[in-house]
């Protein structure tokens, strides 16, 4: 029972909508009606700028960070908390709160690895913002981040990582599907501050 429990705190902690929060009572717009209409990190960099996008990419990490800890929270050794991360990670794409029109999953996913391996997580956003520097492209980055997150656990034999990273990189490469279409038509929006 108390598992069942944590899986839906876990979701909706993912479900709480940063973006739309922060949009609507710091700026008075509801983002998915601008830019990508996403309301992630990315669009709401694009569409409020730094602050705002510092903002809601660091509470999108928080709610991944939080789930994955629920189950040392409660002292539930026995519940991995990769598989409590992902139940962030649906609701953060899916939110109850939203009309379950969620993000991409990128900061969430982060946040999820956060709390079970720091250092991957370090070492991802490093790796993301070199590709970002050299591509300008926030999706590519994402997608390589994860890629290179799944090398990383390879040499980790752990498991679990293993599964949920690859499970995790794929849904974003998913997510991204659109993205990827337009980086191949040279159409997708770069980065104009780096």
């Amino acid at each position: 029972m108390i598992e069942a429990i944590i899986f839906i705190l876990a979701y909706l902690l993912g479900s709480i909508p940063s973006g739309l929060i922060v949009g609507k009572l710091g700026y008075g717009i509801d983002i998915r009606e601008h830019g990508s209409g996403n309301l992630g990190g990315t669009n709401t960099f694009r569409t409020l700028g730094i602050k705002a996008g510092l903002l809601v990419t660091g509470a999108d990490i928080l709610k991944g960070t939080l789930a994955a800890a629920l189950p040392l929270l409660f002292g539930l050794d026995h519940l991995h908390p990769l598989l409590v991360g992902i139940f962030a990670v649906v609701g953060h794409t899916y939110p109850i709160f939203a009309k379950f029109r969620g993000g991409k999953a990128v900061a969430t996913s982060g946040g999820v690895l956060l709390c079970y391996v720091p250092l991957l997580f370090i070492t991802m956003l490093a790796f993301f913002f070199i590709v970002l520097y050299i591509s300008k492209y926030v999706s590519l980055s994402s997608m390589l981040a994860g890629v290179y997150g799944i090398i990383y656990s390879l040499f980790t034999k752990d498991i679990p990582l293993i599964i949920v990273i690859t499970l995790l990189t794929s849904f974003v490469v998913y997510r991204h599907r659109a993205n990827i279409k337009r980086i191949i038509d040279k159409t997708e929006p770069k980065v104009k501050w780096l």
